[in-house]
């Protein structure tokens, strides 16, 4: 199995806080990765700097054997925690604005997953609740034809009953020679999808691995693990 991501003795501060302390990963490709810790530890600065959106680090990133540039971006799907499309947009712009910017982008496919959602073209975004404004943004990256898909949260703003449908999107959609990064504090309803792990704490690595592995190895479930780690 290759390799789509490998970081090692990664530094990143802000200002004297170390967010990022000599870090080194491997993501195998064809892997649904969960990205674990506490807030503050680090998740979205790792998802950022693979997505090529934070460039003042220390240490070395690869991505597909790139360092991260103009050619990694077109092969990372991004999925950020905060919302990014103006409150004007319909949907139907947001489409537009991907089928111009990504040649992977599958509208009809992303077509598909609205209908999935009960939700349509014509609609504006400024007319939508939270949750079904993060359901067009998942809809807008999983309709990628990418080689890594980075996801920050993507259940944070969702209902219960949402959750399963969401996951069940992530994973029957997702290109399969690729792979899935996902932070999450849901482990409990998450784990069960999850290939790997990555749990991090305040910008080091705590444990990575093969989830069933770690299972084995400890008699406990990945929540489990996670909670007695950062019980306070």
């Amino acid at each position: 199995m290759s390799t789509i991501v490998e970081i090692n003795s990664l530094y990143k501060s802000y200002g004297s806080f170390m967010v990022l302390n000599n870090l080194s990963l491997k993501f195998e490709t064809n892997k649904i990765i969960g990205l674990l810790g506490p807030n503050g530890c680090g998740k979205t600065t790792l998802m950022k700097i693979l997505c090529g959106l934070i460039t003042d680090y220390y240490g070395d990133v690869r991505i597909d054997g790139q360092a991260p540039g103009p050619y990694t971006k077109s092969i990372v799907s991004y999925l950020p925690e905060k919302t990014y499309l103006s409150d004007w947009m319909r949907v139907s712009d947001a489409f537009d604005i991907f089928s111009d910017f990504y040649s992977d982008f599958d509208r009809a496919k992303a077509c598909e997953l609205l209908q999935r959602f009960h939700l349509n073209e014509h609609m504006k975004l400024k007319a939508m609740s939270k949750g079904m404004q993060e359901k067009v943004h998942l809809i807008l990256a999983m309709s990628r034809s990418a080689k890594l898909y980075v996801l920050d949260e993507p259940l944070s703003g969702v209902d219960p009953a949402s959750r399963s449908v969401i996951l069940e999107t992530i994973i029957s959609n997702y290109n399969k020679d690729s792979t899935v990064l996902i932070s999450t504090h849901l482990i409990y309803d998450v784990e069960q999808y999850f290939d790997d792990i990555v749990m991090m704490g305040f910008g080091q690595l705590i444990m990575a691995g093969n989830v069933d592995q770690i299972r084995q190895d400890t008699g406990k479930s990945i929540d489990e693990i996670f909670r007695e780690v950062f019980r306070c």
